[in-house]
């Protein structure tokens, strides 16, 4: 029998994520690409020389930010489903370790940050994806917008976590307690 997705809202990042990613994005290479073309002025306004590059970078800024959008948290049928921009992990109820989950301040348990992005979507107040936790802890999935209510669900294997910046953690938790049933 197929249920109803339980969908969870996202907390929304702060301002700062979006313009650190145009600064990353657009401003430096914009400034780069102007200054190396501005030692060959010729070449610059030749056949395009500045319009092609500086485009690329705009329309490559629109596409990263367009999805850092791209977020959603929904439970159906005992899955856990997080699509976190072009990022998407499903887990089901029963391989959390609900003995161990809970609503953290990553300020506080700062082993559960993550570290080394293994194959994800990072700046500055986003994080999407694949990473490597602090101390060995193993390898965590993040849709992280917030630090202060992190829902952590540590997975029964002892080495995978996930970290969700939800408006609702702990109903989050609630609805997969009662799906894992």
């Amino acid at each position: 029998m197929t249920t109803t997705p339980q969908s969870f809202e996202v907390s929304p990042p702060s301002p700062l994520a979006p313009m650190s990613m145009i600064i990353l994005a657009a401003v430096v290479p914009t400034g780069f690409i102007l200054a190396t073309l501005s030692r060959s002025p010729a070449r610059a306004f030749s056949s395009y020389g500045i319009a092609v590059p500086i485009a690329f970078v705009i329309l490559l800024t629109i596409a990263l930010l367009l999805l850092m959008r791209w977020r959603a948290v929904s439970v159906q049928d005992g899955t856990l489903t997080v699509r976190a921009t072009f990022y998407k992990k499903e887990v089901r109820a029963n391989d959390i370790d609900f003995s161990r989950a809970r609503v953290v301040n990553l300020e506080e348990r700062t082993e559960l940050r993550p570290s080394w992005k293994s194959n994800g979507y990072s700046t500055f107040g986003f994080d999407a994806g694949h990473f490597q936790a602090r101390n060995g802890l193993g390898k965590i999935f993040c849709l992280l917008t917030q630090r202060e209510r992190v829902l952590w669900l540590p997975l029964l294997d002892g080495k995978q976590h996930i970290l969700l910046s939800l408006e609702r953690p702990q109903a989050a938790l609630d609805a997969l307690r009662a799906s894992a049933r």
